[in-house]
């Protein structure tokens, strides 16, 4: 099992969170469909549920709140990046054009949030950790294998992704108008534009969960509620498809058989 032990080089996907309007009902999906375990956190956390795959930390799930006079978050995931200060990257990210939504908050002694987003408008969180670097467990069926921006402007993006974030971006060989997102030299996640989406789609993160057998998953997906936007087809890393789960949540899964995903 992949099993991550130390800090994250900034610029990488680090952890990745879900806010729902039904969190107990949240759990039981992924559980069911990924083998997580989680439980309804205590009331001094939010009640913020750290789901584990094997006894280790895989994801988070919480109930979307409104914050004060504020509207109720979408149902989504929320890709973080490692940051080594949360402030110095909120300030590089509006330089940069981009937007702080969240400034940053200390999460008790585990570390430091905020939520930000890309010029073109796609969400994504930064996370310095203190005592919890983020997923312990990554690339192993049941956990986040890759993590794509879907920007509307992907040359913008990449200016911004170097300028705030220290994450480079290049063509990624054999994959026409796909862009490695690379830090501290490795490839840590992928970019590309809108053009191949249905019109009206927001610029988002996409996170991409490993799975043994891809058909199969979306099967069970649709007999526990959830929605299949494009269904299973081959691509160069693997078998792949986009998903929501019950509330709404968007997501892909891979059987990735193909050369290996970085």
């Amino acid at each position: 099992m992949p099993v991550v032990t130390g800090p994250y080089t900034p610029g990488t996907p680090c952890w990745l969170d879900l806010m729902v309007p039904d969190q107990q009902a949240a759990l039981d999906f992924y559980r069911d469909l990924f083998g997580w375990q989680g439980e309804v956190g205590p009331p001094e956390t939010g009640g913020y549920a750290v789901c584990q795959l094997n006894g280790k930390a895989v994801a988070g799930i919480m109930t979307a709140m409104a914050p004060d006079g504020g509207p109720t978050p979408p149902t989504a995931w929320t890709t973080y990046l490692a940051t080594a200060s949360t402030d110095a990257t909120e300030q590089a990210v509006t330089r940069a054009g981009g937007t702080v939504l969240m400034p940053g908050m200390d999460v008790m002694t585990l570390g430091r949030m905020a939520i930000v987003a890309e010029p073109s408008g796609a969400v994504f969180g930064l996370w310095e950790a203190k005592d919890f670097h983020g997923a312990e467990v990554v690339n192993e069926p049941g956990s986040v294998v890759w993590n794509e921006l879907l920007s509307g402007d992907p040359a913008a993006a990449a200016t911004f992704c170097s300028a705030a974030l220290g994450v480079e971006a290049a063509p990624m060989e054999g994959a026409e108008g796909y862009f490695s997102l690379s830090a501290g030299g490795r490839v840590v996640g992928g970019m590309q534009g809108l053009g191949q989406l249905p019109p009206g789609t927001p610029p988002h993160w996409l996170a991409y969960f490993s799975v043994d057998d891809t058909d199969s998953t979306v099967d069970a997906l649709v007999r526990a509620g959830g929605n299949v936007l494009k269904p299973p087809f081959d691509m160069i890393a693997g078998r792949m498809a986009v998903v929501q789960d019950p509330q709404g949540a968007t997501f892909a899964l891979i059987n990735a058989t193909g050369p290996e995903m970085p």
